[in-house]
């Protein structure tokens, strides 16, 4: 039986190897899938990215986390940092010694210091502490776009350390104010602020957490401020009032001033002082009741200043032996140790050893409460007081009056002129001997012997023994050409310096250059 001999084909040959070849290489790119030898990461070990707990498991601490992320966006551009440069008339304590580090011997005695607050119209009035804008020569306020603007005060009281400042323009995106009556212990809060340089490094808007620790502490801090502070005369110290907030949430220097808010993103309270031997947190920090603070910005916005309602008792806070003696119902209440004459309550019939437990139905547990109560109130009110006398309870109307001590705060002395130069420095002409330490080979420039700390020169790290060369592209022979040079620049400019500038090494810098904004 004949066969076909079978003629060998190239091209039929070629086909079947490319097919096998193909067929291989799709094999093998399947098996490789499998071991995960496709997967484009750089040779190593292999690390595990995925969540290693459900997210049902945490979903309650999620939602948290989220909600702090949500208040943060929707408060957070409301919150100001506000750039104060003062005269230190005085040595700082009480409230300031928390925020303001003392400066060392041999700075500028006028000083930049920052802290924080909150816009609380669109047409730029903004809320702040009264010690972090008293004493101020020029304030500026960095609103969360990079803008900045001069700022006026409008009003302060440092009877309850609150402060309203204004800046020009509109549009501006308001914090929401809740109530402080309706904070309760325990409950989340979040203190915002907006800190700023320090040290050298930016700590713009600083969100930490807490809960509510407490209602109603009174520290002295603004009584003993009051006490130490030559300006004020009279009993003004009396009328401090402190019913603190405190919370565990952190709030350090710069945060003053700032807003604390509930969950529901509105403002409860100012951040305000911290308990502390060193002067950072330690875990005690306190905000002024918004209640009190808004009561307060109402009437330094309408009048310029506070007009406070009036009882006119000297008190203080019913202890077990006075609820026995006077016997109460329950140790709380105000016991009046003494009426002033000529005062509301003295016309109302209110007596020494009368045990205040209430102010139209509102219960008063300590003095602090009744104080509180009162300032909430403006001159003219009639309120009822509920009064403990000889073991029974009694009503009596008052009608309240303005307090007297608007004419007790004394006119602050008037700032002298400025001796530092405007960007927070001071320069003096390059000698011999200076040079010679400096490695510098001539004596043409002004070298820098003292600088504001916080200030703007600071903030661009332009320090001690820098030699400035140029100023704005004029070449620079001595310390009177630096004052030349500056009275040519307008508050709120940039000016442009060239310094050579010491090394950790001893060796000096060729050429830094320093673009620093002028205050407004």
């Amino acid at each position: 039986m004949n066969k076909e001999r079978e003629v060998y084909d190239p091209l039929r040959a070629k086909t079947k190897i490319a097919l096998f070849v193909a067929v291989s290489f799709l094999c093998g790119m399947g098996l490789a899938s499998q071991f995960g030898f496709t997967d484009a990461r750089p040779a190593g070990p292999y690390v595990e990215t995925g969540p290693q707990v459900p997210a049902s498991a945490v979903q309650p601490a999620l939602d948290l986390s989220n909600a702090f992320v949500n208040i943060a966006d929707a408060v957070t551009p409301s919150v100001v940092r506000i750039e104060v440069r003062r005269r230190q008339l005085r040595n700082d304590r009480g409230i300031q010694e928390f925020f303001f580090p003392r400066e060392p011997r041999g700075q500028p005695d006028v000083v930049t210091v920052e802290g924080s607050g909150f816009i609380t119209s669109e047409d730029g009035y903004v809320m702040t502490n009264n010690h972090v804008v008293e004493d101020a020569e020029a304030i500026t306020v960095a609103v969360r776009d990079g803008r900045t603007f001069p700022a006026e005060v409008v009003g302060t009281d440092p009877t309850t350390d609150v402060a309203v400042i204004k800046i020009d323009g509109s549009n501006f995106p308001a914090a929401s104010l809740g109530s402080s009556a309706e904070v309760r212990v325990g409950e989340w809060v979040l203190a915002i602020g907006n800190p700023g340089f320090s040290r050298g490094s930016s700590l713009d808007y600083s969100v930490t957490a807490g809960i509510v620790s407490a209602r109603g502490r009174n520290l002295s801090l603004i009584a003993n401020e009051l006490e130490q502070d030559p300006r004020f005369t009279g009993n003004l110290p009396g009328f401090a009032i402190e019913d603190f907030i405190q919370t565990d949430a952190v709030i350090n220097r710069g945060n003053s001033g700032g807003p604390m808010v509930n969950l529901r993103g509105q403002v409860i309270g100012i951040n305000t002082a911290i308990a502390s031997a060193t002067g950072f947190y330690q875990g005690y920090g306190f905000a002024i009741p918004i209640d009190l603070a808004h009561r307060v910005m109402e009437d330094l916005v309408a009048y310029g200043r506070v007009r406070r309602a009036y009882l006119g008792v000297r008190m203080r806070s019913v202890t077990p032996e006075d609820a026995e003696v006077y016997e109460l119902p329950e140790i709380a209440g105000a016991l009046v140790q003494e009426v002033t004459e000529d005062t509301p309550a003295e016309e109302a019939g209110i007596q020494a050893v009368d045990v205040i437990t209430a102010v139209d139905g509102e219960a008063i547990h300590t003095s602090n409460d009744l104080q509180h109560n009162i300032a909430l109130r403006a001159p003219g009110d009639q309120v009822r007081v509920t009064v403990y006398r000889d073991g029974k309870p009694m009503d009596i109307q008052v009608r309240l009056e303005e307090a007297p001590f608007s004419d007790q705060l004394a006119e602050a002395p008037t700032p002298r002129a400025r001796t530092a130069d405007k960007i927070g420095i001071q320069v003096a002409d390059v000698t011999p001997e200076i040079a010679s330490r400096l490695n510098l080979e001539t004596t043409e420039g002004a070298v820098v012997q003292s600088v504001q700390p916080g200030g703007p020169a600071a903030r661009r790290n332009l320090g001690l023994n820098c030699v400035i060369r140029e100023i704005n592209r004029q070449a620079i022979r001595d310390a009177d050409d630096v004052e030349a040079a500056f009275r040519e620049v307008e508050a709120g400019e940039v000016v442009s310096l060239i310094a050579q500038c010491p090394r950790r090494d001893g060796s000096t810098s060729d050429r830094n250059v320093y673009n620093i904004r002028v205050p407004r």
